[in-house]
């Protein structure tokens, strides 16, 4: 990977105009998450996951957001650059003031800091932290865009995952599947792929899977996952 750009097998992805770069949770939820007609990318950053998804869901209609101008741009272009230009749509606008209808799919790979020392790049801190968009804010933002058939996924660090739990029961989304995800075997569990519902599964999905294998190559799971992105 260049420090500039990021090749996948059908788009290249720029971030030098976004604070956070392409990086693998960004892979993980964007490989993994359920997709439709209508989907809604919640602080696309660099336009990543709403690439994967248009990939993904050859009939589906992206419209991803984000409040930072420097990343709005930056998707765009990545946008406007790949062969998914038409079915994919920018807007500046945050979570809180966004009302365009309901969507059958919801992602995000959402900041997740909450009380840790913030960096001194600005553009940076508010990616990486939870001050524009609280975890309240983006489960019940979420609740309020989600079609009622609909599917809300997100990719968060594990120490997250009762305080998720919680906001999403508060407004009154259930888990449908949850994958939690080690980077390999022996460590302990670093990230969870969550997704929620409307409606109480009949029964919750429920897998673990590793990144990569002790000897840090790509696991079965992940190079499968991500067989139709990564470039060999």
């Amino acid at each position: 990977m260049s420090n500039n750009y990021f090749r996948f097998k059908q788009f290249t992805v720029e971030h030098t105009r976004c604070a956070m770069k392409v990086g693998t949770d960004g892979v993980l939820l964007g490989a993994w998450a359920r997709g439709g007609d209508t989907i809604l990318d919640i602080g696309t950053g660099s336009g990543l996951i709403a690439l994967f998804m248009a990939q993904r869901y050859p009939s589906g209609k992206i419209v991803a957001i984000d409040v930072d101008a420097g990343a709005v741009l930056q998707a765009r272009i990545n946008v406007s650059n790949s062969a998914f230009s038409d079915r994919i749509t920018i807007i500046e606008k945050p979570l809180q003031e966004f009302c365009a209808g309901q969507f059958g799919s919801i992602v995000c790979n959402p900041p997740f800091f909450v009380n840790s020392l913030k960096n001194r790049d600005g553009q940076k801190a508010m990616a990486r932290h939870a001050d524009t968009l609280t975890h309240a804010e983006l489960v019940s933002g979420a609740s309020r865009l989600l079609a009622d058939y609909g599917e809300f996924s997100v990719v968060i660090p594990a120490a997250l995952r009762t305080a998720i739990d919680a906001e999403a029961a508060m407004a009154g989304l259930f888990p449908s599947r949850i994958c939690a995800i080690r980077t390999i075997p022996r460590k302990p569990v670093s990230r969870y792929l969550l997704a929620y519902r409307k409606h109480p599964a009949d029964r919750i999905e429920q897998t673990e899977e590793c990144i990569n294998n002790d000897d840090m190559s790509r696991s079965e799971w992940y190079s499968s996952l991500t067989e139709n992105f990564y470039i060999r």
